[in-house]
């Protein structure tokens, strides 16, 4: 498998790398419009690939998309990250146009390729790729949900002073600080009702600060985090190139489902060797219903925008 990041900043060579060490791809190229600055992170990345034991291939390009040509995944990372105080949906007139440029590069040199969107803000830069490109809608995938959720059972995890591996929850909705829907009352930690184990403040507290934990990490940080973004975008990609229909929530392209249409929204998907490979509809309660169609309205006046 070959697969392209488009970005060679904090996130995209996170993601690089992650990716590398999974070990699962043959080759793995970086893209960035700065001199020299993908060739730098690829050979430094490559420089680890002994000690951390894979044999990935990693290169760096500055700008020339005939080195991604064929690839079977292609990560867009590009754009300007958030600073503190900022939200996502202010980063839109910068990075909607190298969102859509960067798309219709990859489908020049790869017209089979699947698109994972984690430039912000995300739902409405997923579906401008969408409307750039044309691809099915299967093909174009907005990394949000994954990312949300893995925070989300961070903070259950905490709450519950639970190693997190026997934590599951999901995070639906857009991907922003008003926009995202941690759906407490479906959270379990080995099947029992989070809800159970801790009090209905607490739970309260883990949903509220699911919600602004990226604006938290970037007020700590001074940027957007990269770590876990670079880990959620790594595990889409294992999913698609082992095809093990895992199912993420992320943003997709709604044709219906939950009530919407022509939204790009985060919803949960099973990921395999197409995409996405279905849609899951599951049963909210009617709070959640109303929480998903405001995020979702909220989602459509940002698209309006561009």
């Amino acid at each position: 498998m070959k697969v392209t990041v488009v970005g060679a900043g904090a996130v995209g060579a996170s993601c690089a790398e992650y990716i590398a060490m999974k070990d699962f791809a043959a080759e793995v190229v970086v893209l960035d419009i700065k001199e020299g600055f993908a060739e730098g992170k690829a050979m430094d990345l490559m420089q680890t690939a002994s000690l951390n034991g894979f044999d990935t291939k990693i290169v760096g390009s500055t700008n020339d998309y005939s080195k991604t040509a064929n690839s079977d995944v292609a990560v867009i990372t590009s754009g300007i990250p958030r600073k503190p105080g900022m939200t996502r949906e202010e980063l839109i007139s910068t990075n909607a146009g190298i969102v859509k440029t960067v798309a219709e590069n990859l489908i020049k040199e790869s017209p089979n390729v699947i698109i994972i969107v984690v430039s912000n803000p995300m739902d409405t830069m997923t579906y401008l790729a969408h409307k750039a490109t044309g691809l099915p809608k299967n093909r174009i995938i907005g990394m949000g949900g994954a990312l949300d959720s893995a925070r989300f059972k961070y903070r259950l995890a905490e709450a519950t002073e639970a190693p997190i591996s026997d934590i599951d929850g999901m995070v639906i909705g857009g991907h922003s600080d008003t926009g995202m829907i941690p759906l407490t009352r479906l959270a379990t930690r080995n099947s029992i009702p989070v809800s159970s184990l801790i009090s209905a403040e607490q739970m309260e507290e883990v949903k509220q600060e699911t919600k602004v934990g990226g604006a938290t990490l970037t007020k700590l940080l001074g940027t957007s985090a990269w770590y876990a973004p670079g880990a959620a975008v790594a595990s889409m990609v294992h999913a698609i190139a082992t095809d093990s229909h895992k199912m993420f929530p992320s943003s997709c392209m709604l044709d219906g489902e939950y009530g919407l249409s022509d939204i790009c929204i985060g919803v949960p998907a099973i990921i395999g060797a197409n995409g996405v490979e279905k849609i899951v509809e599951i049963e909210l309660s009617e709070d959640e219903k109303a929480e998903l169609q405001a995020s979702a309205d909220a989602v459509h006046k940002t698209n309006a925008l561009l």
